[in-house]
């Protein structure tokens, strides 16, 4: 008991004694009773006064309030907004007083979490600990015990905007509020005030900034983040801005502002961008400055809505100077035809070349804003990038994350039913990049390359042009490359008639001078039961079809020589049930094993890719035949 009394003591008299030097020549007002000597705390409570108040209660106090008391019998100025908290004269059971129990947790049931149960009860049982408060309450359950017989402490105040606060102890508490002190005095409030807030635990924390600067840089990134944390918790300078780029790099979104790295016109190149990237996902239409740049220069906040401008439209780059800048350009590259992986690899080998902007800047954290380069960047590989030194620091390199591609084909048989994937048609074509592709089959000569989208931004932005028949079952198709010396051409959820009565491969067109592989699925869906699983290859050379199979629920039709290889009854029996979607994932593993080929599920599904607007996947409609329009049934004179 000794000890953990000298270990209170201790706390406490450093709390006082800085609290003391943060006023100067000030005098707090309201406060006559601590002028005097300039302290924060009260004599001792003596065992025969704590015992009475245990007495008096019913129970027998928690360890951290107990051996409190017996230091110092309450406490004034516990943070900026509990101005006195109670004493053995002073401590009363709070008896849900507000009636907040009404409102937190809210109503419960029988699949309420524990924790809401236990808050639920917490309000008609704790005992009241503030005295004096900003509309603070502070309150100790006895209903809510650690295995140390600790009691939590609760806290809420009508301005908190959210649930109470739960601290596991009364010293947790305390030292949550001593952390509170600091971060006050250390805001700008008290820099205006013109008093300089320096002692010894801000120098020892401050010196933990800068160490962890250097681990950061080492490659050293959990241990320099949990040293930035605390130096957070305290609001010391630098902290901030060093922590939230460790975080963005982990994937974190919430409450990362960089602190004031954003608008310094030294680091905003590098760090803004990224606030604005976020902005654009999440507050579409909000003033972009108010929520993220509030203290900006104008040249600042000119410049991001520039940024902002140019990530609605794509055209944002990321870059970065010599060695790394040059990586960034290559990965770019193979980033935008889909080949993710390669991406990031050629990322990570230029990572010990990388150099920072200024002594705050940590990692090329500016790369999460790029439309094409930010994807690649997984929380994985955020931990693989902090994890690897950087800016000449020594360190050991980390082995290398798995890639975030499948190999192959296969994996497109694997999404579940639902997802925009679930239904696709592609073409594969030898010997062409993707940038040639439009020429061969897009919709017209004009046909060009839109910026790299996501495929779900493709199919959504998607819209008929009065150019176009009625009939004519267009795509927006994203492109790529498939493996080597092949290139692909995929849209999802195509719709439509597959495979109807009138389809016409744009593969015959794509394979002028090579060859090109058309694929669709169309996967058997049980609310649609006059439909039912459609699968389709073929492949054509040199404008003619070689051979090719089709899949219509349990009937298949077959054209030319298939190869053994590809023989459909090899995965497709007769008595396949409608849902079973093995024999084409079978049938997409024969595919890629034979021509060595593969699509980038990354890219397909979380990137962005190239697109154009294809020539139809279908002929036009003879005399007298049928075609449908938005639901309608048209027929050609």
């Amino acid at each position: 008991m000794t000890d953990v009394s000298e270990d209170w003591r201790t706390f406490l008299t450093r709390w006082s004694q800085e609290w003391a030097d943060a006023q100067g020549a000030e005098e707090p007002a309201g406060d006559e009773e601590s002028k005097p000597d300039r302290r924060l705390d009260f004599p001792a409570a003596s065992q025969e006064r704590i015992g009475a108040l245990e007495e008096r209660l019913g129970h027998q106090l928690p360890p951290s309030y107990r051996t409190f008391l017996a230091v110092s019998d309450g406490w004034r100025h516990a943070g900026g907004f509990v101005w006195l908290l109670a004493g053995t004269g002073q401590v009363r059971p709070h008896e849900d007083a507000a009636g907040l129990s009404e409102y937190f947790p809210g109503e419960l049931d029988e699949d309420s979490a524990p924790e809401d149960v236990l808050l639920a009860g917490m309000w008609g049982r704790a005992l009241q600990l503030d005295v004096e408060s900003d509309a603070v309450h502070v309150l100790l359950d006895p209903g809510d015990v650690d295995e140390a017989g600790e009691w939590a402490v609760y806290t809420w105040a009508p301005w908190y905007g959210d649930m109470p606060r739960r601290y596991g102890s009364f010293r947790a508490f305390m030292e949550a509020m001593y952390r509170e002190f600091h971060r006050l005095q250390a805001s700008s409030r008290s820099k205006r005030a013109g008093r300089e807030f320096v002692n010894a635990t801000t120098r020892a924390l401050d010196e933990s900034v800068e160490a962890a600067r250097l681990d950061a840089l080492g490659g050293r990134y959990e241990r320099a983040a949990t040293a930035l944390a605390e130096a957070v918790a305290f609001g010391r300078p630098r902290a901030a801005g060093l922590h939230d780029q460790i975080r963005r790099l982990l994937g974190e979104t919430y409450m990362v502002s960089f602190r004031g790295l954003a608008d310094d016109p030294l680091y905003a190149p590098e760090i803004m961008p990224v606030l604005v990237a976020e902005h654009a996902r999440t507050r579409r239409g909000e003033d972009l400055a108010a929520h993220n740049l509030p203290g900006a220069s104008g040249a600042v906040r000119e410049a991001a809505d520039q940024v902002l401008e140019q990530l609605r439209d794509g055209s944002f780059r990321y870059t970065a100077e010599g060695v790394f800048g040059r990586a960034v350009e290559e990965a770019r590259e193979q980033a935008r035809w889909g080949d993710t992986d390669a991406a990031w690899h050629t990322l990570r080998a230029a990572l010990p070349e990388w150099r920072p902007r200024s002594p705050d800047h940590l990692a090329p954290v500016g790369l999460c804003a790029d439309p094409l380069l930010g994807p690649v960047i997984t929380p994985e590989r955020g931990r693989e990038l902090l994890a690897t030194p950087r800016a000449g620091r020594p360190g050991e390199v980390p082995p290398p994350t798995a890639g975030l591609d499948p190999p192959g084909l296969a994996w497109l048989a694997d999404i579940a039913p639902g997802n925009i994937l679930s239904s696709y048609r592609f073409l594969l074509v030898e010997g062409v990049e993707p940038a040639g592709l439009p020429s061969r089959i897009g919709v017209d000569e004009s046909t060009v390359l839109n910026d790299p989208v996501t495929l779900w931004d493709a199919r959504t932005r998607f819209r008929r042009t009065d150019d176009v028949p009625p009939w004519a079952d267009v795509a927006l198709t994203a492109v790529g490359r498939a493996g080597p010396g092949w290139s692909f051409a995929f849209e999802a959820a195509p719709g439509g008639n597959a495979v109807g009565p009138r389809f016409l491969s744009p593969g015959l067109a794509a394979s002028r001078g090579t060859r090109a592989v058309t694929v669709w699925s169309e996967p058997f869906r049980g609310h649609r039961p006059g439909l039912p699983h459609v699968f389709h290859l073929s492949v054509a050379e040199n404008g003619e079809e070689r051979y090719g199979f089709t899949v219509r629920g349990t009937t298949t039709d077959s054209r030319g020589p298939v190869p053994g290889a590809l023989r459909p009854d090899r995965f497709f029996p007769p008595d396949t049930p409608a849902e079973d979607r093995r024999g084409e994932r079978l049938a997409l593993d024969a595919l890629a094993t034979e021509l060595g080929v593969a699509l980038p599920r990354f890219a397909l599904t979380h990137s962005r890719l190239h697109t154009f607007r294809t020539r139809p996947w279908n002929r036009a409609p003879g005399p007298g035949e049928a075609y449908m329009t938005v639901g309608f049934v048209s027929r050609r004179p």
